[in-house]
C-alpha cells in the first residue's frame, strides 16, 4: 500500500497534515517499510498505547537484543547510549519509578510557581531586546535563550562557564539521534556531544560536591539512590526535553498566528497556548517497542515490532476534536492534546513549559502588537522534532 507519509520530503515536513488525514482514513495501523515501523495515526489508539504497559521505550529490561530479534547498537555509539538509556525518557520498570520520584521533587507546583518571577524577567528582557532592535530572529533571540537559561539556572550552571553557551548545540546534536534512520554523521555528532556534555557535568558535579548550592545538581548529589551516571543522564534529559517543546512551540506558534493573522483574546492566553501546542505540535512522533503482542484494528503487531505514535496526526483527529480539528481555535476549551505524552512517560516538565510559553507569548503580545514576518521561513530537515531554522520578524 502506497502511503503519502514521507518524513524525508521537505514538502511533507512543511505540511504533514493532509498525509495524516489520509492515514486516518485508510486504517488504524500502517506498515512503513523504510523505518520498519507501524504508523499509528488515531488519537484514541495513540492515547491508549502511551498507557499500555505491553509497550516500552526500551526492551532491555526484559529481553536481550538477540531475544528481541534486534541487533545491538554499534560499539562506536556507546557514549550516546550510556547517556540516553539511563535518562527518564528511556527507562522502564523500577528504575524509571525510582528516578522519576526523586526528580519530580524539582517540578512540584510550588517549585514551578517560584520560578515564575525569573521566567517573567527573562522573557521581558529577551522580548525587550528584540523590540529595541526593531525585530530579528525570533528563534535565536527569544525562543532558544529563554528555556536554556531557565534550565541552566535550575541546574546551577555558572554564567561564567563557557560551556553554558554550548548547551543548545550539544542538545541539538544529541537530539539528532531521535530522527528516523539517522546518518553516520548525525551519530558521530551525537556521540561527540554526549562525551563532551557528560565530561562537563561530571566536573560540575565534583565542584558541587565540594561546595553545594541551592541548585538541582546539589540536591541530586544528596540523593544516595542515584548513581553519578543517572545524575548526568537526568540533567541532559532535562535540558533536551526542557527546551525543545518551548522553542518550537514558540516559533511554530508565532508563524501560525502571523500567517493566519490571529491573536489570543485578553485573559485567554493559557487556553491559546494549549491550542498552539495541539495545532502544530513540536514532537510529531513518539516511538515505542512492542514487548508483548498487541492488536490494533484487526492487525496483530507482534512482539519485537516498533510502533510510531503520530502525535501530529492524533492532535488533528476529527474523531476526538470534531469537524474543526484542522482549524486553529484559540478559545478551544475541550483540548485533550497529547503533545506532552501520557502514561508513566508524561512530560515531567510540562508545567514549566507552560509557564515559559505563557510568559513569552504574553510579552510579545504586549510589547510587539504589530509583529509581522520579515521573510518566509524554511523548515529544518528533521521530522520527529519539527521546527524552523529561523523566524525573521519585524516589529
Amino acid at each position: 500500500m502506497d502511503l503519502a507519509f514521507d518524513p524525508w520530503s521537505p514538502e511533507f515536513v512543511a505540511d504533514p497534515y493532509p498525509a495524516y488525514a489520509e492515514l486516518r482514513a485508510r486504517g488504524r495501523a500502517h506498515w512503513f517499510a523504510p523505518t520498519r515501523q507501524w504508523l499509528i495515526p488515531h488519537h484514541a489508539d495513540v492515547s491508549a498505547l502511551l498507557r499500555d504497559r505491553r509497550l516500552g521505550r526500551t526492551y532491555t529490561h526484559r529481553f536481550t537484543h538477540e531475544e528481541f530479534g534486534r541487533e545491538a547498537p554499534p560499539a562506536a555509539h556507546e557514549p550516546f547510549h550510556t547517556l540516553n538509556d539511563q535518562g527518564l525518557l528511556d527507562l522502564e520498570g523500577g528504575d524509571h519509578t525510582r528516578i522519576r520520584r526523586l526528580v519530580s521533587k524539582a517540578f512540584t507546583p510550588r517549585t514551578v510557581e517560584n520560578l515564575a518571577p525569573m521566567v517573567g524577567r527573562l522573557a521581558g528582557d529577551l522580548v525587550g531586546g528584540l523590540v529595541s532592535r526593531g525585530g530579528g530572529d525570533l528563534l535565536a533571540e527569544v525562543a532558544e535563550p529563554l528555556p536554556v537559561a531557565v534550565i541552566a539556572e535550575m541546574l546551577g550552571i555558572p554564567e561564567e562557564d563557557e560551556e553554558r553557551n554550548r548547551l543548545r548545540p550539544w542538545s541539538a546534536d544529541i537530539c539528532g539521534m531521535f530522527e528516523l534512520n539517522p546518518s553516520p554523521e548525525t551519530a558521530e555528532r551525537a556521540v561527540r556531544a554526549s562525551i563532551e556534555f557528560s565530561d562537563y557535568l561530571r566536573e560540575l558535579i565534583a565542584r558541587r560536591r565540594r561546595a553545594p548550592g541551592g541548585d538541582l545538581i546539589s540536591a541530586l548529589i544528596g540523593v544516595e539512590e542515584l548513581t553519578e551516571q543517572e545524575m548526568i543522564s537526568t540533567c541532559v534529559l532535562l535540558l533536551n526535553a526542557g527546551h525543545e517543546a518551548t522553542v518550537n512551540t514558540t516559533v511554530n506558534g508565532w508563524w501560525t498566528l502571523l500567517r493566519q493573522d490571529a491573536r489570543p483574546e485578553p485573559g485567554k492566553l493559557s487556553t491559546a497556548v494549549e491550542e498552539l501546542l495541539r495545532y502544530d505540535t513540536p514532537l510529531q512522533m513518539f516511538e515505542r517497542w512492542v514487548l508483548d503482542d498487541i492488536e490494533i484494528g484487526g492487525q496483530v503487531i507482534p512482539r519485537g515490532s516498533e510502533v510510531a505514535l503520530l502525535f501530529g496526526s492524533a492532535n488533528r483527529d476529527p474523531a476526538r476534536f470534531g469537524p474543526t480539528a484542522d482549524v486553529l481555535d484559540l478559545s478551544r476549551a475541550d483540548n485533550p492534546h497529547i503533545t506532552f505524552g501520557a502514561g508513566i512517560h508524561y512530560c515531567l516538565g510540562a508545567p514549566l513549559a507552560r509557564l515559559e510559553l505563557t510568559a513569552v507569548f504574553g510579552e510579545l503580545l504586549r510589547r510587539a502588537p504589530g509583529l509581522r514576518l520579515a521573510a518566509e521561513p524554511t523548515w529544518k530537515p528533521g521530522y520527529v522534532i519539527r521546527g524552523f531554522d529561523e523566524l525573521l520578524v519585524e516589529v
